[in-house]
């Protein structure tokens, strides 16, 4: 089995190292009782052994493609020594993350455990999205609690003599030159449908930044739903829980500004594409689907119908954007940052990202079930520099576990006041909307009105 990175996971790997903006994902477990230390270790060794047990090597030449190797040691169990309260949880949470993994110099994940002063627990596991897709976590995160160990075995790091490696490398740089030619053909094509088509956002601009290019913290919360009262809002609505995803990320963005001129929101969904043998890190596709967010709160055919119009226009037209990726390596790092707009899209897009029912299996880190289980996308390190180059962000992901769903939400806006306390009373207007209720973190719940 070929070890060389797809482009996609190679693109993901490279914009981290122009922009030392590492996107991470979180995994987050809270358990009302002590956990089992025992039955968490064995989760940890399973880690160890499945399909996160890989890092990424360089291609000896400045524009060959990457490779995947064995990790030659992995991060230990961190148990934290001081129980902290309930309250605390999200702070400990985002310390975690601040300590960044790295899939290239390791380790590329992280578990930690923190003891509550209830008597409660909390288990985080983070990893760089280098390593995988929210899809693919999943199930790395249901094959280490039933004790399944990766099958694959990839070749040891610096294993290739730099001959080889220089012959290997070339070898694969000239197979996939018909590749990148076809990729130049698309590129010109792209600029020019874009100069032709572009669609301006109603109320962002894009300010000259004069200030240093400093760290900054995006506001992020998670929240919680009852699945049947979700399930029940989504089918009175006409439409499914995928598509009451999306009528709420369009809602949202529609009160944080993040709009077109003619009030629509690009809501960009992304599709799994991983099969049961697939190697890539980050097996998805995006579907990008125009709403009108002012009916959704009272109707969602329209938005499904649209949704279903897109995965059709998926399947039979390729989308063009990724026929650049073999472009990827031959790109020069001070012109990779200038191109992360087009990746990320436009000032009115907003990421809808479905995980779906969860494993069972997910949700038991020392063996058995938690009581609360959820996932995040988040981005230390980021600048504003980096946000202003995106559009800035309003990314929400969402899941089910336990008879409940979760959905976590990141949002920046430029030239806007952003923290957490303006993004939690806009996530409540929203669900006030939607007629829903919900808890936010891991105790206090959100107030349903306008």
């Amino acid at each position: 089995m070929s070890n060389v990175l797809d482009l996609t996971d190679q693109t993901l790997f490279l914009s981290e190292r122009a922009t030392s903006t590492t996107n991470v994902l979180q995994c987050i477990w809270v358990y009302n009782r002590a956990v089992d230390i025992g039955g968490l270790r064995r989760f940890h060794h399973h880690l160890g052994r499945g399909r996160l047990c890989r890092r990424i090597e360089r291609s000896v030449l400045p524009f060959g493609r990457h490779r995947w190797v064995s990790p030659s040691d992995h991060s230990d169990l961190e148990i934290a020594a001081t129980p902290r309260p309930r309250s605390e949880i999200d702070d400990w949470c985002n310390d975690q993350a601040l300590t960044r993994p790295d899939a290239e110099h390791g380790p590329g994940w992280r578990l930690a455990l923190l003891p509550l002063t209830d008597g409660g627990a909390v288990v985080s596991l983070v990893v760089t999205h280098c390593l995988t897709d929210g899809v693919g976590l999943c199930q790395a995160l249901a094959d280490a609690a039933a004790g399944r160990d990766d099958a694959i075995s990839w070749p040891a790091a610096a294993s290739r003599r730099r001959w080889r490696a220089l012959r290997e490398d070339a070898r694969q740089t000239v197979c996939d030159t018909a590749d990148i030619g076809r990729a130049f053909v698309a590129a010109a094509r792209l600029l020019r449908s874009d100069r032709a088509g572009a669609r301006p956002a109603a109320a962002v601009s894009k300010k000259l930044i004069v200030e240093p290019d400093a760290c900054i913290t995006l506001p992020l919360t998670t929240i919680f739903v009852d699945a049947e009262q979700w399930d029940a809002r989504a089918h009175s609505l006409g439409g499914t829980s995928n598509a009451l995803l999306a009528g709420f990320a369009a809602r949202l963005a529609r009160r944080v500004g993040r709009v077109a001129a003619d009030g629509s929101v690009t809501v960009g969904m992304l599709v799994n594409e991983r099969t049961p043998v697939d190697t890539r890190a980050n097996a998805v596709a995006n579907v990008d689907v125009d709403v009108d967010p002012a009916p959704v709160t009272t109707d969602l055919r329209e938005i499904r119908a649209a949704i279903k119009q897109a995965l059709v226009r998926y399947r039979e037209v390729p989308d063009e954007r990724w026929a650049l990726l073999p472009l990827v390596p031959l790109v020069p790092k001070r012109l990779f940052k200038r191109m992360l707009g087009v990746a990320t899209g436009s000032a009115t897009t907003v990421v809808s990202s479905n995980l779906g029912a969860i494993s069972p299996e997910a949700n038991r880190p020392d063996g058995t079930d938690a009581d609360h289980f959820a996932l995040k996308s988040l981005y230390p390190g980021v600048t504003n520099a980096t946000m202003h180059r995106t559009n800035g962000a309003l990314v929400l992901v969402s899941g089910r576990a336990r008879g409940q769903v979760f959905v976590s939400i990141l949002a920046y806006e430029l030239d806007r006041s952003n923290s957490n306390e303006l993004l939690q009373q806009n996530i409540s207007r929203v669900l006030s909307e939607f007629s829903l209720t919900a808890t936010t973190g891991w105790q206090t719940a959100v107030s349903a009105s306008a």
